[in-house]
């Protein structure tokens, strides 16, 4: 099967089924939580939702491997060894806001051809909204293009910035808490659906210190179909076909992304004499 022929609409209108049958019903009737050995949250609703895409990817005549977070190490770097076509799945992105009730949460999907993202989605249930794109064609928000992506784009000191500190260098994040250069700041807990966000135009910039690739892959798709622009510390591309976490800088418009990882590469280094 190549780009061409992926039943995308029917495979979206299935993602809505997963969200509604797997996720809604745990999250209304709260969920048992455990932890994975980095300490991260896991409950039975991850592994419901990631059974539940495997199987509607096969049903729709999908038989490309799947390289999800939750699988093992080995079982992840298998796929990225052995297959040059796959689909990347976080099947439940923002697991703490899920087990905690905070309704920002969502199910993020990307196929991977070679070195390109040829598709990504990224279902909110709760709000009903899916984020998806191909290489090819626009972001689009429940099948249509939303308004809020073509609106003006305010000057760096005017932004709302999404911003997770986890994993940001001291020296940076010293300096966003004394002078940082937007106008606001906001940290959602869901990588993914705040990747949706940014391309869909609810916020201007973004900033994370350690994402793996289900963590963005989709999203950055997204945001390049509808303008924007993106990279790591150093100006790299984030996506690169590894398992490695890398820090991501974003803006939703070229120029956006140009003047923030300015500001960014100016503060990462103490000025002289000062104790990082």
């Amino acid at each position: 099967m190549n780009g061409n022929t992926i039943p995308f609409s029917d495979l979206l209108e299935g993602l809505r089924a997963v969200g509604r049958e797997e996720l809604l019903p745990r999250f209304a009737g709260g969920t048992p939580v455990d932890y994975k050995p980095d300490g991260s949250v896991i409950t039975p609703a991850d592994h419901a939702a990631d059974a539940a895409i495997r199987h509607l990817l096969r049903g729709l005549g999908i038989h490309e491997p799947v390289l999800s977070e939750e699988q093992t190490a080995e079982e992840q770097q298998r796929v990225l060894d052995e297959a040059s076509t796959f689909w990347l799945l976080d099947p439940l992105d923002g697991t703490s806001n899920f087990a905690a009730g905070l309704p920002f949460f969502a199910i993020s999907l990307a196929r991977i051809e070679g070195d390109r993202v040829t598709h990504g989605a990224t279902l909110d249930p709760v709000r009903g909204e899916l984020f998806s794109a191909t290489a090819d064609g626009p972001l689009l928000l429940n099948g249509e293009r939303p308004g809020t992506a073509g609106s003006a784009i305010p000057p760096l000191h005017r932004c709302i910035a999404l911003v997770d500190y986890k994993r940001v260098p001291r020296t940076l994040g010293l300096a966003l808490l004394d002078a940082a250069p937007f106008a606001s700041q906001r940290n959602l807990g869901a990588c993914a659906l705040e990747w949706a966000w940014l391309a869909a135009g609810r916020a201007d910039l973004y900033l994370h210190g350690g994402q793996a690739p289900w963590d963005s892959t989709a999203g950055t798709l997204m945001l390049r179909r509808a303008g924007g622009d993106m990279g790591d510390l150093t100006g790299h591309p984030l996506f690169r076909r590894d398992l490695a976490r890398r820090p991501a800088i974003a803006g939703r418009a070229p120029e956006l992304h140009r003047a923030w990882h300015a500001w960014i590469t100016d503060h990462l280094t103490p000025p002289a004499g000062e104790a990082t």
